[in-house]
Order: structure tokens, then C-alpha cells, then sequence
């Protein structure tokens, strides 16, 4: 079978051959028809990620067809991998010793065909191409996770979703639209915050620009919730956007910690601080049904053939997608 592979720390991602693959007990073999990119992935490539090994195939998300399920459970179904390996017992966090993501350190599904445990299979909605079920399950559980297990969005709730165009922000859009909230958003681009309007959003506001906090109040006032995956020093702008007994969530900190925090905004106002990554395998059932029971399609980017991976990593790279990068496997 084909794979495609990072061999090395700032290497490209090339084509090799593999060994056909076999089920172990409690596991099936699934024939990728596609895959989706997310940002670990660029990471891992950049050697900038925990328990980095090289070789490895990278990739996280995929959708396909189970061909060989010895449990028969799948056999022949068109299906989705929940890419949380061993999240434990616990609703409220994944187990900080066996948890781990498919695509490192096991070989993940940038490849024709996959390993996983069946457990980690969910039946792919009928409405979804393997493309948009491809671009579902990190990211779309991640969202779903922060919105409705920590958040707990309510209709007719104002919810502040910042960064739109990444794939946790866009899904965590979709989601709180359908829920019936008021959502608004920010973007450092002007074009993803009219995109963002496109598909639900009551309005938006620059970041780039120093009047991005106003500029929001003038809009909405404050927000019952906020969803972040940014931190850095914007993270204390949203602790004064939120309102009183508010809840701000954070499922990343891609701009790193705060250099300073108002903390007492915290107390005073009585807020909900929540962390929250991934999710576990009832919000991963839970947001398939989701999806399904809105009719939600993913947004996708851009669709890149198998040989051209390396091509994907770097759009993703580049960073100027509006939704999720899939490379069309077979």
C-alpha cells in the first residue's frame, strides 16, 4: 500500500510503499478514501511537537470504507475514525498516561489503508462525501466539546468565536448557529469575516485592528460565551468582553501565554474559566449525530490529490485557508 511519510525533521512528505496491513484483536483495517490536514500535522513535520519519531504518517482525521473488521461489526460500511486513541474512563479529561492522537506516535491516515481500534468507529452520516466526513473529527470534536460539553451554548445566547477560518473556529460557527445562538467573530481578514456572515455570523471585527475589543462591544455589548484557541495577549481583551458569569473556554494557545492578565475581571465578574481539547468517545458520538441531525457540512478549502501532500502541508502552512485542507486518497 502507499503512504505518505515524514522522514525526517523539516522533510518533505514523499510517497513510500508499505506492507499490507493486519487486525489485531479489537481492531479493522479501513481503506482511506480521504483525509484532512490539521495544524499537528505541520508541527510534527517541523519537529515541533511532544514525542516527535521519525519515519511516521502523519494525519489524524480520515473517513473510508471498513475491509476487514473481524469483529463484523463494519465489514463494507462507509465509516469515520474518532483519532482519540485511549481517552480513559472519565468524561471530564482524557487519561494523561495511554491518551494519544492517530498520525503520531501510531501511523495515521495519510495512507491508503489504516489501522485503528473499532471502538474508534463511528458509521459516516449518509449526507457527507468522504471529503466533508474526512474534515469532521479532530477538529469538529474539539469544537463540539468546547460549545456544547464545556460551554454549554444555549439558544438566543451572544457567543464570540475568535480566529474564523481555522477548522475548530468554523465548526464551533456551525454549531452554535444551528443551536440558535447569536454568533459573532473575529479574523485578521476582512474576506473571512464576510465568509463568516455568509454562514450565520451577526457580525465581526478585525483583530488586527487596535480598536478590535470597541469594536465588538459597539456590536454586542459582552458575550455569555467565548471560545478561543489563540490565548497571547488578546486573552485579556476577552475576559473584558465577556459578561458577568460569563463562560470562556480555550481549546489552544497557538499565540502562547499572556504577558499580562487583569485578574481580578475573573472574580469580579464571576467567570467560567474552561479548558477543553479533543473530546472524549460519547462527544465524539454525540457530535456525529450532531451533524447528522442538522444536515452540517463541512467547510472545506481546498482538495489535494495524494501525491501532492506535501503541496497541502504547505497551503496549511501558508495560512490562508478558510476551512479544512483534504487530500483525496483513492
Amino acid at each position: 500500500m502507499r503512504v505518505l511519510v515524514l522522514t525526517g525533521k523539516n522533510e518533505p512528505l514523499i510517497i513510500q510503499e508499505r506492507p499490507e496491513l493486519y487486525p489485531g484483536e479489537g481492531e479493522a483495517i479501513i481503506r482511506i478514501r480521504a483525509a484532512s490536514l490539521n495544524h499537528r500535522d505541520v508541527w510534527i513535520q517541523k519537529g515541533q511537537y511532544a514525542g516527535l519519531k521519525y519515519p511516521i504518517v502523519p494525519g489524524s482525521d480520515g473517513s473510508g470504507v471498513v475491509v476487514n473488521d473481524p469483529s463484523d461489526t463494519f465489514t463494507g460500511k462507509e465509516v469515520i475514525i474518532n483519532p482519540a486513541i485511549h481517552w480513559g474512563s472519565s468524561l471530564s479529561h482524557q487519561d494523561p498516561k495511554d491518551f494519544r492522537i492517530l498520525g503520531l506516535p501510531d501511523d495515521g491516515t495519510f495512507a491508503e489503508y489504516v489501522k485503528v481500534p473499532v471502538k474508534n468507529i463511528v458509521e459516516k452520516p449518509a449526507h457527507l462525501s468522504f471529503e466533508e466526513a474526512a474534515a469532521l473529527p479532530l477538529a469538529g470534536v474539539t469544537a463540539f466539546r468546547a460549545v456544547s460539553t464545556r460551554a454549554m451554548v444555549q439558544s438566543g445566547e451572544k457567543v464570540l468565536i475568535t480566529g474564523i477560518g481555522g477548522g475548530v473556529a468554523l465548526f464551533a460557527l456551525q454549531y452554535t448557529v444551528a443551536l440558535g445562538a447569536k454568533v459573532y467573530v473575529t479574523s485578521g481578514s476582512e474576506e473571512k469575516i464576510d465568509k463568516a456572515l455568509a454562514l450565520g455570523a451577526m457580525g465581526g471585527a478585525n483583530y488586527k485592528n487596535d480598536s478590535w475589543g470597541k469594536n465588538l462591544q459597539d456590536l454586542a455589548g459582552g458575550f455569555d460565551v467565548i471560545i478561543d484557541g489563540a490565548a497571547g495577549d488578546g486573552m485579556d481583551e476577552l475576559l473584558n468582553l465577556a459578561t458577568p458569569g460569563g463562560r470562556v473556554v480555550f481549546y489552544g494557545a497557538t499565540r502562547g501565554n499572556p504577558s499580562a492578565l487583569t485578574a481580578r475581571r475573573i472574580f469580579w465578574k464571576q467567570l467560567n474559566i474552561l479548558g477543553s481539547t479533543m473530546g472524549s468517545p460519547e462527544d465524539f458520538h454525540a457530535m456525529v449525530s450532531f451533524v447528522r441531525q442538522h444536515a452540517i457540512h463541512p467547510v472545506i478549502d481546498k482538495i489535494f490529490p495524494f501525491a501532492e501532500g506535501e503541496a497541502a502541508l504547505r497551503w496549511m502552512d501558508d495560512a490562508h485557508q478558510f476551512g479544512k485542507i483534504v487530500i483525496r486518497v483513492q
